[in-house]
């Protein structure tokens, strides 16, 4: 075992793996069968430590279109969720079978960006895959392409690298595993970088080549390594074809790229906010910025220069610097609204327009998250 790399991954009691399409192809470019078999095995081996283990998997519009022989990917949304709909139940398929020869069910759940950005179904979303290892099956998540309008065309999970790391803070897993055909972040030389601290140092690193199969690239995994690590929580991005490579990882074996975490660890609330979309904005002045930023304060009124809405009171809300810039984000006390009409606005003054209505903070400390 590598120390450095051990210390981080020695306590790991719940893993979550993400499989790029591109990895779970063969040569043909069909879903690989035989790999699916091999990473299963890997998988309940895990599990036999006492690893809660959870599939992040791409691969359903990619079985769809083999499905179906359709010689290229549909840009007509409905026949992308059409072709997404035969490929998950095929993907679902080939998956279950894998499982099968350890006499393990599998439990697939679908997710869509409005899942994450509500409150109530990103707990809820947290419950069903807790119950479902409870019940002894292993959880299979992948993004709800037969319902979703943009996330098809605008890529908005980045070939489920932001959708795993959405699942990872969801569950409060100690890793989250990016399995991919690269041994990790390469440097300028092509050489791969073991350990990283720095998420702005890596992205100096990262190369702007996707596969003609897969959706994403390593900067969507930067993306999601900074959502992960940010947490307090460890991420690796590994060449999933490597023998044995969960095994190796979990063991600390010098493979992939090791993301460490940040000494503080996120509170399933704030992880919420962290994930989920804003709904409007406020910008605030250089002073205010400060206040939150660097001294972790609440943001009160007075630094409040202006409104983006509309939102309502409880809403989450991006919080901006003067240039546009978000800062931080969090849980609005008021409405946009309300906002306005307190903004800049003293605390005593607050109190005096709004009487017993008033709070002292636009967003409270507790309910809010610097970027």
């Amino acid at each position: 075992m590598d120390e450095s790399r051990g210390q981080y991954l020695a306590q790991v009691r719940s893993v979550v793996i993400k499989l790029g399409t591109q990895l779970l192809s063969d040569a043909q470019k069909q879903l690989d069968t035989a790999y699916l078999s091999e990473m299963a095995t890997q998988m309940v081996s895990l599990r036999q430590k006492g690893i809660a283990v959870t599939i992040v998997s791409s691969g359903a519009i990619g079985a769809g279109l083999r499905e179906l022989k359709l010689p290229k990917r549909p840009v007509d949304l409905a026949q992308l969720q059409a072709v997404a709909a035969v490929g998950q139940r095929r993907l679902m398929d080939c998956w279950a079978a894998a499982f099968a020869d350890h006499d393990i069910p599998v439990g697939q759940v679908l997710l869509t960006r409005e899942d994450i950005d509500s409150r109530k179904r990103f707990l809820n979303f947290r419950n069903t895959i807790h119950a479902i290892h409870e019940l002894g099956a292993i959880p299979i998540v992948n993004e709800n392409d037969t319902v979703s309008t943009d996330e098809l065309v605008k890529i908005s999970f980045g070939d489920n690298d932001i959708l795993a790391a959405m699942v990872t803070h969801a569950l409060r897993a100690n890793l989250l595993v990016l399995l991919t055909v690269v041994d990790g972040l390469l440097d300028a030389d092509g050489k791969p970088v073991r350990l990283v601290e720095s998420i702005e140092e890596a992205r100096r690193l990262v190369r702007a080549e996707r596969s003609d199969v897969g959706k994403g690239g390593m900067d969507s995994k930067l993306a999601a390594a900074e959502t992960v690590s940010e947490s307090g929580e460890a991420m690796v991005v590994a060449n999933g074809r490597e023998p044995d490579v969960l095994g190796k990882i979990l063991d600390g074996a010098e493979v992939g790229t090791l993301f460490i975490p940040s000494a503080r660890k996120r509170s399933s609330r704030s992880r919420w906010i962290g994930a989920a979309r804003p709904v409007g904005a406020i910008i605030i002045d250089d002073g205010a910025v400060k206040a939150v930023v660097e001294k972790n304060k609440s943001l009160l009124p007075a630094g409040v220069i202006k409104v983006e809405g509309p939102f309502e009171r409880g809403d989450l809300i991006a919080i901006k610097n003067a240039t546009g810039a978000i800062v931080a984000r969090g849980l609005s006390n008021y409405s946009s609204a309300g906002i306005d009409q307190i903004r800049g606005k003293k605390t005593v003054e607050v109190r005096e327009l709004l009487k017993e209505a008033a709070y002292e903070e636009v967003v409270h400390r507790d309910n809010l998250v610097v970027e």
